[in-house]
């Protein structure tokens, strides 16, 4: 009896989990169509995942801890647009990401930017809210620049 239940306990933590992970979209149409719905803006994060050492630590420092699931599950859609080195991309991602580097003037990783994308007649046009790069001091840091930009120094 023990184990049935250690074992569902087990299961059930594990599906938890998985259900707490957040959703980075790729395809930005598609996160505009989520963000257009929740009524919230993207979270417009400009990487070089395979090769950027404050991307890494950017990843690993704020963006994988549950401090940042909160907020960003509450706060924004998330994009990843990634300019790896190494990793295989698909070549409508590498347009789309090419483009987008482009339009938001691009020149160094990491950077993020915040804003409203909206699709009219099949063209996406965004409205800028801010953006940040790596902070020093955690998420807390991290967070207080971002939530600055998302509510436009309302708070």
């Amino acid at each position: 009896m023990k184990k049935n239940v250690i074992l569902f306990l087990l299961i059930f933590g594990v599906q938890f989990a998985q259900s707490q992970e957040l959703v980075w979209h790729t395809n930005v149409k598609e996160a505009i169509a989520v963000s257009e719905k929740q009524k919230r803006p993207l979270l417009l994060f400009f990487t070089g995942s395979d090769w950027c050492g404050w991307c890494i630590r950017l990843q690993k420092e704020v963006l994988l801890t549950p401090e940042f699931k909160e907020w960003a599950s509450e706060n924004v859609v998330l994009v990843e647009l990634d300019y790896p080195r190494r990793t295989p991309q698909t070549n409508e991602i590498k347009a789309q990401n090419s483009e987008l580097q482009q339009a938001f003037g691009i020149q160094g990783f990491p950077t993020i930017h915040f804003a409203k994308g909206i699709t009219k007649s099949g063209k996406v046009n965004f409205e800028g809210l801010g953006s940040t790069g790596y902070v020093a001091g955690g998420p807390t840091a991290w967070l207080a620049v971002a939530d600055k930009i998302v509510n436009g120094n309302k708070s």
